[in-house]
Protein backbone atom coordinates (compact mmCIF):
# COMPACT_ATOMS: atom_id res chain seq x y z
CA UNK A 1 0.00 0.00 0.00
CA UNK A 2 1.64 3.30 -1.18
CA UNK A 3 1.01 6.52 0.61
CA UNK A 4 -0.09 9.53 -1.36
CA UNK A 5 0.33 12.33 1.38
CA UNK A 6 1.26 12.75 5.06
CA UNK A 7 0.43 15.87 6.80
CA UNK A 8 1.20 16.33 10.08
CA UNK A 9 -1.40 18.87 11.41
CA UNK A 10 0.52 20.11 14.56
CA UNK A 11 -2.00 21.86 16.21
CA UNK A 12 -4.66 19.24 16.29
CA UNK A 13 -1.59 16.50 17.25
CA UNK A 14 -2.73 14.09 13.77
CA UNK A 15 -1.13 12.54 11.28
CA UNK A 16 -3.10 12.86 8.09
CA UNK A 17 -2.25 9.81 5.42
CA UNK A 18 -3.59 9.35 2.16
CA UNK A 19 -3.50 6.32 0.20
CA UNK A 20 -2.60 5.19 -3.44
CA UNK A 21 -6.35 2.87 -2.71
CA UNK A 22 -8.18 6.57 -2.59
CA UNK A 23 -8.03 5.60 1.89
CA UNK A 24 -7.50 8.40 4.17
CA UNK A 25 -7.56 8.41 7.89
CA UNK A 26 -6.62 11.23 10.27
CA UNK A 27 -4.55 9.56 13.07
CA UNK A 28 -4.27 11.17 16.63
CA UNK A 29 -0.44 11.23 17.62
CA UNK A 30 -1.35 9.81 21.19
CA UNK A 31 -3.13 6.56 19.20
CA UNK A 32 0.08 6.26 17.06
CA UNK A 33 2.04 6.42 20.31
CA UNK A 34 -0.08 3.63 22.20
CA UNK A 35 0.04 1.39 19.00
CA UNK A 36 3.95 2.23 17.94
CA UNK A 37 5.06 -1.01 16.72
CA UNK A 38 8.16 -0.21 18.53
CA UNK A 39 9.86 -3.68 21.01
CA UNK A 40 9.54 -0.93 23.40
CA UNK A 41 5.38 -0.91 23.32
CA UNK A 42 4.80 -4.49 21.57
CA UNK A 43 7.76 -6.23 23.36
CA UNK A 44 10.06 -9.09 21.76
CA UNK A 45 6.87 -12.16 21.49
CA UNK A 46 3.78 -12.49 21.94
CA UNK A 47 1.70 -11.61 25.29
CA UNK A 48 4.44 -8.90 25.95
CA UNK A 49 3.24 -5.94 24.60
CA UNK A 50 3.02 -3.10 27.24
CA UNK A 51 0.05 -0.55 27.76
CA UNK A 52 1.14 2.87 27.62
CA UNK A 53 -0.57 5.32 29.44
CA UNK A 54 -0.40 8.84 30.58
CA UNK A 55 -0.41 10.12 26.88
CA UNK A 56 -3.08 12.06 25.92
CA UNK A 57 -1.24 14.85 25.60
CA UNK A 58 1.51 13.56 23.08
CA UNK A 59 2.67 15.24 20.27
CA UNK A 60 4.72 14.52 16.72
CA UNK A 61 7.44 16.32 16.48
CA UNK A 62 9.17 15.13 13.62
CA UNK A 63 8.78 12.33 11.09
CA UNK A 64 11.72 10.89 9.72
CA UNK A 65 11.21 8.84 6.05
CA UNK A 66 12.64 4.97 6.12
CA UNK A 67 13.20 4.08 2.78
CA UNK A 68 10.12 4.47 0.49
CA UNK A 69 8.06 2.27 2.80
CA UNK A 70 7.72 3.46 6.10
CA UNK A 71 8.25 6.94 8.36
CA UNK A 72 9.88 6.68 12.18
CA UNK A 73 7.89 8.98 14.05
CA UNK A 74 9.28 11.34 16.61
CA UNK A 75 7.20 11.68 19.78
CA UNK A 76 7.73 14.98 22.15
CA UNK A 77 8.11 12.55 24.75
CA UNK A 78 11.08 11.47 22.90
CA UNK A 79 9.77 7.82 22.10
CA UNK A 80 11.52 7.37 18.45
CA UNK A 81 11.83 3.78 18.00
CA UNK A 82 8.94 2.75 15.68
CA UNK A 83 9.18 2.35 12.68
CA UNK A 84 5.48 3.21 11.29
CA UNK A 85 5.28 0.96 7.76
CA UNK A 86 2.34 2.37 4.79
CA UNK A 87 1.08 -1.13 5.76
CA UNK A 88 0.84 -0.52 9.17
CA UNK A 89 -0.68 2.71 9.24
CA UNK A 90 -3.33 2.14 6.35
CA UNK A 91 -4.08 -1.33 9.18
CA UNK A 92 -4.00 1.45 12.10
CA UNK A 93 -6.80 3.39 10.05
CA UNK A 94 -9.16 0.67 9.07
CA UNK A 95 -9.03 -0.53 12.53
CA UNK A 96 -9.14 2.49 14.77
CA UNK A 97 -12.36 1.92 15.89
CA UNK A 98 -11.36 -1.57 17.39
CA UNK A 99 -8.33 -0.80 18.62
CA UNK A 100 -8.95 2.91 19.93
CA UNK A 101 -11.73 1.20 22.21
CA UNK A 102 -10.24 -1.70 23.05
CA UNK A 103 -7.09 0.55 24.26
CA UNK A 104 -9.59 2.49 26.77
CA UNK A 105 -10.92 -0.81 28.15
CA UNK A 106 -7.51 -2.23 28.65
CA UNK A 107 -6.51 1.27 30.80
CA UNK A 108 -9.59 1.15 32.45
CA UNK A 109 -9.31 -2.31 33.86
CA UNK A 110 -5.34 -1.59 34.75
CA UNK A 111 -6.16 1.32 36.56
CA UNK A 112 -4.55 3.14 35.21
CA UNK A 113 -5.60 6.81 33.01
CA UNK A 114 -4.56 8.46 29.92
CA UNK A 115 -3.95 11.78 31.51
CA UNK A 116 0.16 11.88 32.98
Amino acid sequence: MDVTELRLRRAEKCLDVSFADGSRFSLPAEYLRVESPSAEVQGHGPGQRIVVYGRRHVAIIGIEPVGHYAVRLIFDDLHDSGIFTWDFLHQLGREYDRRWPAYLDELAAKGRSRDA
